[in-house]
């Protein structure tokens, strides 16, 4: 497609369409980063008659703008944190914040994935917090504009997966939590999320699913919430309109194949199934094992994979594209494989989970097995007592651990916002992390 830097290659549109023109393809599938989202790509796709495995562009425009995706959401009647418009200056923001109350956190307007954000708990933060942010998300997005929303301090992160055909046939195909987050990227993932009420539960799928019907939209997707822990309440956070890195977890407890539900909607075919035939069985984990070092700030780790020894048995899975004496290259994302476990019981999916990390061997780079591996088997994690700022403070970064003793707790974590300028330079160069 092209050289090694992302926008000379999978972010190069022309190219890659005429990589799928000139090998014959009808149809096109973006997978769940770099272009998955991009609305002018899947338009790109329906100009040149390959058909998008995705929502519609117009889905794309609707989602890709979260300020947007907000107002939709609350049309529909579903709970959003109270926000503001797009802000295009730290002066508009502080404004913006003033109305609000602090603490606030800072969110791109375009993009996702948590590039951007930021937490402000007074004026002298937000500025130069609002600086950093809009800078990256222009580096990651091409697009600096930021919003805000009152920051929730003791929060989950949970997902519900829906699918919808063209008929307007949607289903929610269970929920996952998504809670264990290093400066707001995903480690660990699991279906189903525990620990919710049934009305609860009831109320964040009946909400995701009204969300995705009222705009009519068609494919797969994952509608994104905020759980206040203290209120038992939840918020919208966001729409992702494609396949999720964690969608593994739940094919494990539903059976079912995102993927093939993909293509069967795209062919505009219906979906040929209906609520009651998705039944929700057992508990789903994966941990990201990702070529970082956390003894080090998660420095990035490429070079060769001189042993790759995966574990695999009853209940394993593994989804990865390395092999021994692969080279992990310096250029794009560090993510080498996801481990996923699935069990009968939640205890029985984590045990399986801590005896497949344990057997898993890579040498030659750096990776976040032992951390994660930390992490499932520490007393929060088994306990549901984890929020989006969990490991922030549970982490120790000298042993690339957590530590045991450690729980939710309710402090506001402005961690990162400081040590960013490594990382920005390599999105200026064209070096994705």
């Amino acid at each position: 497609i092209g050289p090694p830097g992302v926008r000379d290659s999978y972010l190069n549109q022309q190219s890659i369409i005429a990589a799928a023109l000139s090998r014959g393809c009808d149809a096109l599938h973006p997978g769940y980063g770099f272009l998955s989202e991009e609305a002018s790509f899947a338009a790109l796709c329906v100009e040149n008659g390959v058909t998008f495995i995705g929502p519609s562009p117009a889905m794309l425009e609707l989602f890709g703008d979260k300020v947007t995706a907000r107002e939709t959401a609350a049309a529909a009647g579903v709970p959003v944190v109270q926000g503001s418009g797009p802000l295009g200056t730290a002066v508009e923001a502080v404004v913006a914040a003033s109305a609000i109350g602090y603490p606030v956190l800072l969110k791109a307007v375009h993009g996702g994935g948590g590039r951007g954000m930021r937490v402000a708990r007074d004026e002298d933060e937000l500025v130069p917090a609002y600086a950093l942010g809009s800078a990256e998300a222009l580096a990651a997005f091409g697009n600096g504009e930021m919003f805000l929303e009152q920051w929730v301090s003791r929060g989950r992160h949970v997902e519900v997966q829906i699918v919808a055909d063209a008929e307007g046939n949607v289903l929610y195909l269970g929920d996952r939590d998504c809670s264990v987050q290093r400066r707001y990227q995903k480690l660990v993932e699991e279906a189903p999320a525990p620990g919710l009420s049934l009305s609860l539960q009831g109320r964040v799928r009946d909400a995701a699913v009204r969300l995705v019907r009222s705009v009519g939209y068609s494919s797969i997707g994952t509608v994104e919430f905020l759980i206040d822990c203290d209120r038992d309440e939840f918020f919208f956070l966001e729409v992702n309109p494609r396949l999720q890195v964690e969608h593994g977890v739940t094919e494990l407890i539903t059976g079912i194949d995102l993927v093939a539900l993909q293509l069967k909607v795209a062919s505009g075919d219906r979906l040929g199934i209906v609520q009651q035939d998705v039944r929700l069985t057992g508990s789903g984990l994966e941990c990201r094992i990702n070529a970082e070092d956390p003894t080090q700030g998660f420095q990035p780790s490429p070079g060769r994979l001189s042993m790759w020894r995966q574990p695999g048995g009853p209940g394993v899975r593994i989804d990865t594209h390395c092999y021994q004496d692969y080279v992990v290259p310096p250029y794009y994302d560090s993510l080498l494989a996801k481990v996923m476990t699935y069990a009968a019981s939640r205890d029985e999916a984590i045990e399986c989970m801590a005896e497949a990390l344990d057997s898993f061997r890579i040498e030659g780079v750096k990776s976040t097995v032992q951390l994660v591996r930390s992490i499932v088997t520490s007393a929060a994690f088994r306990n549901v007592d984890v929020t989006t700022r969990w490991l922030d403070g549970a982490l120790d970064p000298g042993a690339g651990s957590v530590r045991e003793e450690t729980t939710s707790g309710d402090g506001i974590g402005t961690e990162g916002i400081n040590n960013d300028a490594a990382w920005l330079d390599s999105q200026r160069s064209g070096k994705a992390r």
